[in-house]
């Protein structure tokens, strides 16, 4: 392919073949233009030469031009050539660029397509988020439903658990209060109706009721034995303090043993009829000697000559309450002398204080252990009496103490000894102590021989027995049926 030049670049050279064309007419014209010349000059015709003159110098022109043509032909030729070649290279270049466009659009398009896939996954991404989101919502509700509902639940359950802890702490023991007052199951569960485990409590009250029934009826026929032999103690006392002032000094000794053991008799029927709810012992109208009082309570025991007595007070205990005070200081001294082996002494002291009167009672036995201390005064405390805890082998007297205590308003405190026994301290409340003047000693019972009294420094006092001119008027005992035969 011929070299093409811009309109701008260096001047292009002719062709070879016009150029040989143009010299071939250039050499013809001047081989002919000379002999024509030369011939018409011969034949003298000088408008010839000049005419062959002139149609070489034409000829010249005309192959001038021609040429000028030719190579004016062949440049566009070129020209035009070159331009095909630049419009086939630009047609080409177009459909590269085309191809590329394509290629590009196809690339576009393919990338639009992944971005709308992309877009596609993007929203179905944030569908399932959305999803996940709500499901979750859901799980969340779900929970926070399914915790309230254990909470409720715990709540439930922890309300059951209290009101089933209430049962044995505050509902059974209001049940059996009031069945053991005498209502009916019904009655006593009447406030307790709509309770939870109202089936349980009500069989548990049937059976409780029951098993009161058969309490109340065998307190019953303790209580009423132990009333018939208060009464044939009473009476055996009676006629005894009257055998007294019949008979002479020979049987007198006979006599106040008699007494003696007939008091112990009745301060342990005494005792019976306290723990089984029946009134225990008689009642005096006026306020009795805190001295009456000590005397009383050491003619009811049996180891009266190991006790002394150092007593200053001229205080007196009022006379509902002086029975159940002198019961208690026997039973308490009845202990100390149990657990001192003889010859130990037992000493009771008497203190005014500002809360009332307290009573020391001192042994110097082996004293008590701590589990025996804890008892004694689990069984002095201001808990109810349960008689089921009583068994056969079981000392009666502190049982007998606490209800007592709890029935006076007794305080009762156990201590270590400073003789190396066992201290006991029953503090008398300042409403059941007077200073009025008292009435005479009562002397319950009589006691054998002198009872050692001392004072705060232990001198011998006067005989335990009282004058029976000072004595007040023993009642009547009561009329009382035969006992059954099974009662010994």
């Amino acid at each position: 392919m011929r070299e093409a030049t811009s309109p701008d670049g260096p001047p292009r050279r002719p062709a070879p073949r016009t150029v040989a064309l143009t010299a071939a007419a250039v050499l013809l014209a001047l081989v002919a233009a000379p002999v024509g010349v030369t011939r018409a000059l011969g034949a003298h015709q000088p408008l010839t030469a000049v005419a062959v003159i002139a149609v070489t110098v034409l000829w010249l022109i005309a192959v001038g031009l021609a040429a000028i043509d030719t190579e004016r032909s062949r440049r566009l030729a070129e020209e035009l050539a070159a331009q095909h070649e630049e419009t086939r290279a630009a047609l080409v270049a177009a459909g590269t660029a085309r191809q590329a466009e394509t290629a590009a659009r196809e690339r576009a398009g393919a990338a639009l397509v992944e971005r709308d896939a992309a877009r596609a996954e993007q929203a179905r991404a944030e569908a399932d988020v959305t999803a996940a989101h709500a499901e979750l919502a859901r799980l969340r509700e779900q929970l926070a439903t399914a915790r309230a509902e254990a909470e409720a639940e715990r709540e439930r359950a922890a309300a059951e658990r209290a009101e089933l802890e209430r049962i044995p702490e505050s509902v059974l023991p209001e049940v059996v209060k009031k069945l053991r007052g005498g209502a009916a199951v019904d009655s006593a569960l009447s406030a307790h109706r709509k309770h939870p485990q109202y089936a349980l409590l009500r069989a548990v009250g049937e059976e409780i009721g029951r098993g009161e029934r058969l309490r109340a009826a065998a307190l019953a026929v303790c209580a009423t034995a132990a009333g018939r032999v208060q009464a044939l103690a009473t009476s055996m006392h009676a006629e005894l303090r009257e055998m007294q002032h019949r008979h002479d000094e020979e049987v007198l000794g006979d006599l106040l043993r008699l007494d003696h053991s007939t008091a112990q008799a009745g301060r342990m029927a005494d005792g019976i009829a306290v723990l089984t709810g029946a009134r225990s012992g008689r009642r005096w109208a006026k306020p009795i000697a805190v001295e009456s009082v000590l005397r009383g309570a050491l003619g009811r025991i049996g180891a009266y000559q190991r006790v002394r007595l150092h007593n200053a007070s001229s205080a007196a205990v009022v006379g509902f309450a002086a029975e159940g005070v002198m019961h208690a200081l026997a039973e308490l001294l009845d202990n100390a002398t149990n657990f001192s082996a003889p010859p130990a002494e037992v000493h009771v002291y008497v203190e005014e204080v500002s809360a009332g009167l307290a009573v020391t009672v001192e042994d110097s036995g082996l004293g008590l252990s701590d589990s025996w201390l804890r008892r004694a005064e689990r069984a002095v405390s201001a808990e109810p009496l349960d008689l089921t805890t009583l068994s056969a082998g079981t000392r009666l007297g502190l049982a007998v103490v606490g209800v007592l205590a709890r029935k006076y308003g007794l305080q009762i405190s156990f201590r270590p000894s400073a003789r190396g026994g066992t201290g006991v301290v029953m503090l008398i409340p300042q409403q059941l102590v007077t200073h009025v003047a008292p009435a005479p000693a009562p002397a319950p019972a009589s006691v054998p021989a002198q009872a050692p009294v001392a004072e705060s420094v232990r001198p011998a006092l006067a005989p335990a027995r009282p004058a029976p001119a000072s004595l007040p008027p023993v009642p009547s005992a009561p009329s009382v049926p035969s006992a059954p035969s099974t009662l010994t």
